[in-house]
């Protein structure tokens, strides 16, 4: 069964991560793939997931696939207990795991029930296709995919991260503007996960008073 914790911005709903997980948490390894931030400017959101997974007692063990050999990429996936999948450029994080192999890996755990929490790019990388991020990422800083935006086709929807929210308020307008007809699409804030076991796919949010104190951080 797909056991999926799909957010904009993991630090944002971190909270709720405890009661999907439906276990003792604490102490348990988290490989962290932070490879989509790579060619962005702006990567303050990856040291923030990694803080709020350790917050919660989780170890975290990161995993730069560019630079990892597949021995290294294969063990980690496979013998830590949740796979952490970071934001950034979801064109890049693309080329880089299907050149890895990461993304075979990573579905193959998945499968067998392996926990998957995907921030921002991380989520979108689970939908079919890839396409419709352009409005959001540039395509161009993943020139080997040459078009090709076949995603990791975990899913049958496609997320739109931190809608409503600076800096990506205009591109998710776009987006729903251009897909809403063709696409199964789901928007999510900074403030809400879509999570989803096996068939069941619910949108969380987390409280409003802890929402508001988020808006008042930005």
């Amino acid at each position: 069964m797909n056991k999926l914790f799909l957010a904009s911005f993991f630090s944002g709903v971190a909270s709720l991560f405890q009661d999907f997980a439906q276990e003792d948490i604490k102490g348990k390894t988290v490989t962290f793939i932070p490879t989509a931030a790579i060619p962005e400017k702006v990567t303050f959101y990856v040291g923030s997931d990694k803080k709020a997974l350790q917050k919660l007692g989780l170890v975290v063990d990161e995993l730069e696939i560019t630079t990892s050999t597949k021995e290294e990429i294969k063990n980690k996936l496979e013998t830590n207990d949740y796979i952490f999948v970071s934001g950034g450029n979801t064109f890049y994080l693309l080329q880089e795991l299907i050149k890895t192999g990461t993304d075979k890996i990573i579905k193959e755990q998945i499968k067998k029930g392996k926990i998957y929490i995907g921030a921002s790019a991380g989520s979108m990388i689970l939908s079919p296709d890839i396409e419709y991020v352009n409005e959001m990422d540039d395509s161009e800083k993943a020139p080997e995919l040459k078009n090709n935006f076949k995603a990791l086709n975990v899913i049958d929807f496609y997320p739109i991260p931190h809608f409503g929210n600076v800096p990506f308020k205009k591109a998710g307008e776009k987006i729903i503007e251009k897909y809403n007809s063709t696409l199964k699409l789901i928007s999510i804030s900074n403030a809400q996960v879509i999570t989803v076991k096996g068939d069941e796919i619910k949108l969380d949010k987390i409280k409003e008073i802890y929402q508001k104190a988020m808006e008042l951080l930005k």
